[in-house]
């Protein structure tokens, strides 16, 4: 199995157009995706000593971090009014072998930080705010 580059795994935001546009977000150095999936127990006296599960009946929700250097690009502004904005909209989530995952998300958290000294750095969490696909 071949490594890949983690410089190749980008977020994506979309401009909300028809057909909707993605950008890659400027000045990145991280990023992080988790997918949860929260199972439905559906245990009782007849289980025995083993806990059941339902597949396919919890809730799954998905979460992208990412963080970098502040450069004021334009996919950055479109960012910022999005997490202002306090909506859901379109992101991708990109991996260097070419998969990706798109669907709306919301920005849960935008912060800036400036050291004296130092360049100004970001950080986001987006938080998946409906139904998302995966592509190959």
């Amino acid at each position: 199995m071949t490594a890949q580059s983690g410089t190749l795994v980008l977020i994506k935001v979309g401009n909300g157009a028809d057909p909707e546009v993605f950008s890659t977000v400027g000045g990145l150095r991280t990023s992080r995706m988790v997918l949860n999936n929260k199972a439905l127990d559906t245990t009782n006296l007849e289980s025995g000593p083993w806990k059941q599960l339902l597949g396919s009946a919890g809730i799954s929700s998905m979460v992208i971090e990412g963080g970098g250097l502040f450069t004021d690009s334009a996919s950055e502004e479109t960012l910022r009014l999005y997490a202002f904005a306090n909506s859901a909209n379109n992101y991708r989530f990109v991996f260097a072998n070419g998969d990706n995952v798109t669907g709306p998300f919301m920005v849960t958290a935008y912060e800036r930080d400036g050291n004296y000294n130092d360049a100004e750095t970001f950080a986001i969490t987006l938080e998946s705010a409906g139904t998302l696909t995966f592509a190959s």
